[in-house]
């Protein structure tokens, strides 16, 4: 399976490494970066080097945006964020994600497949990190929007979205 965009550079590679705490193990593409160059949102292989399924097909790995994430979550964000976008409209984002990260699968793998939507969730939102480095990356994603409106009301600067 071929990620789109080129392959990470050592320095993305050591970067990444560093941002995670491991070395990754599937195939990335940095797709969103900070002003100084640094990694924010990697894009995933939906299977890892070893075939197992990755749901996670946008990842949040920004060190000022994964901390401004991880506050507004401590706040509540996820059942404020249901309650306001609804659980059918997650519902549809989560169709859309599933849709993007299955079709880069190759029709010939008959292994086990990575499940549900955005990070792997079937109803509701799991996790804002993912919500938001999908709609950084240009996903239709209504739940990391509204993650972006709230980290602008708290005065977070952070990368913007392509």
């Amino acid at each position: 399976m071929q990620l789109p965009g080129a392959s990470p550079s050592p320095e993305d590679l050591a970067a990444v490494t560093a941002l995670i705490g491991r070395i990754p193990q599937g195939d990335f593409r940095v797709v969103v970066r900070a002003t100084d160059g640094a990694p924010v949102v990697l894009m995933n292989a939906p299977l890892l080097e070893d075939g197992t399924p990755m749901p996670t097909l946008y990842w949040l790995v920004g060190n000022t945006e994964v901390h401004a994430v991880s506050t507004l979550e401590a706040d509540g964000g996820v059942n404020t964020v249901e309650a306001i976008i609804g659980l059918d409209a997650i519902d549809a984002i989560h169709v859309r994600y599933q849709e993007r990260r299955d079709a880069m699968i190759p029709a010939t793998h008959e292994g086990p497949r990575p499940s549900a939507g955005v990070g792997g969730t079937r109803r509701g939102v799991k996790c804002l990190h993912a919500h938001f480095a999908h709609w950084l990356a240009g996903g239709d994603d209504s739940v990391g929007k509204w993650v972006s409106q709230q980290l602008d009301e708290r005065g977070v600067t952070y990368a913007q979205p392509i």
